[in-house]
């Protein structure tokens, strides 16, 4: 069995004195008191149950050992109740006992958070080290990608994409890859977790213990006002394609858990993601301001000169365009129905001079655009 291969710290063993002297411990599976009268330790694990003097406690074995220092670093080590419970999430305190868990910690266990990958492995003396790197490099050369040792250097990587472009989402799966965090503390990872997400361990923990609030969107129609007071007159249906249109995985890594209102669900899938997502955010908001504003025009009918094919191809490029798959289709792919020069090949032959479809004007009895 693999586990700390040294005896307890005097650090280590002092707390643990100091703790039973004050009262009993009971934690992960490890169970111990102090008898004064006897000036011992009653020390039970799993299947074992010891009693060792002052000295003898200075060299217990290697799976008490791991017991006693599990304890001390998730008690006495790691701050925070947040911090605590994140910790234990990315090592599967909660599925493994300890000693099957240090011997995972050896070689390290992984856990994916949105696009971070989090690798867990043990350090001196029981701690914990923690590496964050982009879940597309998980099999690259540490060496290949650029290095951070401050956690709050994640805020720098979250702002931009691949491409350069501003990411106004922190959770759309548009995190650019090529870095890592190597060695990071307990506090710290979750620091570069919370730069990269924010509030998502929070709203995580607060959800595993049964007190995420949520405002739904009759909620968040409710305290809006100004230019935004426009999305109390967005029909209910709206809302639906909305939630379906942005809150989806390919969008979003949250996953929602607000509908329409309490009682009021919605049928959009809500998403897989590990942390949740409380309230409509302020993206949806504006979102949901234009759609408004655009729902608010009354339909008309349009006749429009297409083969089969050209109604197949504009389907395939508003599909294109929404999955964000523009950038995958080739030039030389003009089977596809988004390829960019059959698009402007149906341009060429469909629109006008003026840029309508089949030549037929948006407003074709002159009125003004209603739409705002």
């Amino acid at each position: 069995m693999s586990m700390i291969e040294s005896g307890l710290s005097e650090t280590q063993l002092a707390a643990f004195r100091e703790q039973l002297a004050a009262e009993p411990i009971e934690y992960d599976g490890l169970a111990a008191e102090y008898d004064a009268d006897e000036d011992s330790y009653h020390i039970e694990t799993p299947g074992r149950q010891t009693t060792l003097t002052a000295d003898e406690l200075s060299t217990v074995d290697a799976e008490r050992a791991a017991y006693i220092s599990n304890w001390y670093f998730y008690t006495q080590a790691v701050g925070g109740e947040v911090t605590q419970a994140f910790c234990r999430w990315l090592e599967l305190a909660d599925d493994r006992p300890v000693p099957d868990r240090y011997d995972a910690l050896d070689s390290g266990i992984d856990r994916e958070w949105g696009q971070l990958s989090i690798t867990t492995t043990l350090a001196d003396e029981g701690a914990r080290r923690y590496e964050i790197r982009h879940v597309d490099d998980s099999d690259a050369d540490a060496d290949a990608l650029t290095t951070h040792t401050d956690p709050f250097d994640a805020r720098d990587i979250g702002t931009l994409d691949a491409t350069g472009r501003y990411r106004p989402l922190q959770t759309a799966p548009s995190l650019d890859s090529g870095w890592i965090f190597p060695e990071l503390t307990a506090s710290e990872v979750y620091e570069a977790v919370e730069a990269f997400y924010s509030a998502t361990v929070v709203n995580w923990h607060r959800e595993q213990r049964g007190e995420l609030d949520i405002d739904h969107w009759r909620d968040e129609q409710d305290r809006q006002s100004g230019i935004y007071n426009l999305i109390t007159v967005l029909p209910d249906e709206a809302v639906e394609w909305a939630a379906a249109a942005c809150c989806d995985d390919s969008q979003c890594l949250k996953r929602r858990e607000w509908e329409l209102s309490e009682d009021e669900p919605l049928d959009a899938d809500g998403g897989d993601g590990v942390f949740p997502c409380r309230e409509p955010c302020s993206m949806v908001v504006a979102a949901g301001r234009e759609w408004a504003k655009l729902e608010r025009e009354e339909s008309r009918s349009y006749e429009f000169e297409l083969t089969p094919s050209e109604k197949e191809q504009i389907e395939a490029i508003i599909d294109a365009v929404a999955d964000d798959e523009i950038d995958e289709i080739r030039e030389a792919d003009i089977g596809n129905g988004a390829n960019r020069w059959r698009a402007r090949y149906l341009r060429e032959k469909r629109f006008d001079d003026d840029g309508h479809l089949s030549g037929t004007p948006t407003h074709p009895d002159g009125d003004d655009d209603d739409s705002e």
